[in-house]
């Protein structure tokens, strides 16, 4: 993701694709643990670029994509995947008909006050429907950690915490869930060769493109420059490149199911 401020006022869907691959293969794996679904619709909340979409599209589903990026809708209109995309704040979206499904990859951890939003998000499914949510926990992994450290002795006092995203604990998520209906609960840490392509280290590179975001969005394009170098230095000595310049990359997710009692 470019740092300029042109640029950063939206998603970038080429940056974002770059790492296609890694950032795909969680969205699947929410899908293959989803339980029984009853009739219904299917909504792609945070939908994005439509990565998802053409598997979303295989559960037979009438699919509703929904997103704040014009420019990732444009990206999820172009799978063919959806039979209807709308732009809006996934956080105040409401439902016209309770769906089957509301399934969520990669999104709600941009979002404040997930007991609200969760419990909100639960009682829109229909009957026996099911809320399924993929998101980062990697805040407290050097990856993540060091935009923040670095911002903060660079440009002190410039970077408001409570705008990164971010996710609650596990056992948080199983007190404000488990009461609702079936859960199922996980984390898992992908393993990810990134390449060296391109300037820069390889986890900036991965990283730049979502959770720095709203980082260098504070700063001017040098400022963002100085900040990029500094992680570059910082990160290679708790991610060392191979021989071929490539860097093994562990990236926490966590994922849960819930299945609203009927």
């Amino acid at each position: 993701m470019s740092a300029t401020p042109q640029t950063m006022t939206d998603w970038d869907p080429g940056t974002y694709d770059r790492f296609r691959g890694p950032r795909l293969r969680p969205a699947l794996d929410l899908m293959r643990a989803l339980p029984e679904l009853p009739e219904g619709a299917v909504v792609d909340l945070g939908c994005g670029n439509g990565a998802a979409g053409p598997a979303l599209k295989m559960l037979g589903r009438h699919l509703i994509g929904i997103d704040s990026s014009a420019a990732m809708l444009d990206g999820a209109a172009k799978t063919g995947s959806y039979d209807a995309l709308s732009r809006d704040d996934i956080g105040q979206w409401q439902p016209e008909t309770p769906p089957a499904l509301i399934y969520s990859n990669a999104a709600l951890h941009w979002l404040p006050d997930h007991a609200g939003l969760l419990l909100r998000l639960a009682a829109m499914t229909a009957p026996g429907g099911v809320l399924a949510v993929q998101m980062p926990h990697q805040n407290n992994a050097p990856s993540h950690r060091l935009w923040v450290q670095l911002c903060d002795e660079l440009f002190p006092r410039r970077l408001d915490h409570d705008s990164l995203p971010s996710a609650l604990d596990p056992a948080a998520y199983h007190r404000l869930l488990a009461p609702l209906g079936e859960l199922s609960l996980w984390e898992t840490d992908y393993y990810h060769q990134l390449p060296a392509e391109g300037s820069g280290h390889p986890v900036r590179r991965f990283t730049e493109g979502a959770f720095a975001r709203p980082i260098l969005n504070l700063l001017d394009p040098d400022e963002g420059k100085r900040l990029t170098a500094a992680y570059d230095r910082a990160i290679a000595s708790a991610y060392p490149a191979g021989d071929d310049g490539s860097v093994l990359f562990a990236m926490r997710r966590l994922f849960f199911t819930l299945r609203r009692a009927g």
